[in-house]
């Protein structure tokens, strides 16, 4: 099942490109067909602990699930600066 548009979402493969980790949040915001017919993507908006924006990337649907009752939000710094 596809998790909701508009709600939040934790990764579940680290992005190294984007300085992102495993279970790093992010609010899904729309899907996208793949090009050549592959997965589906995923587009994911990005924000600070603090709620500033960090950015808007796209990853395969496969990288996200969503947030279960049993998870606990952590803080951890950004590997990279977006």
């Amino acid at each position: 099942m596809k998790p909701e548009l508009y709600k939040e979402v934790a990764l579940v493969r680290d992005v190294p490109e984007e300085g992102l980790c495993i279970g790093d949040v992010a609010t899904l915001i729309e899907y996208v067909p793949h090009s050549a017919g592959g997965e589906e993507g995923a587009v994911l908006e990005l924000f600070n602990a603090v709620g500033e924006f960090i950015a808007v990337i796209t990853v395969p649907l496969s990288f996200i699930a969503p947030l279960q009752s049993n998870q606990i939000p952590a803080v951890r710094s950004l590997l990279r600066t977006m």
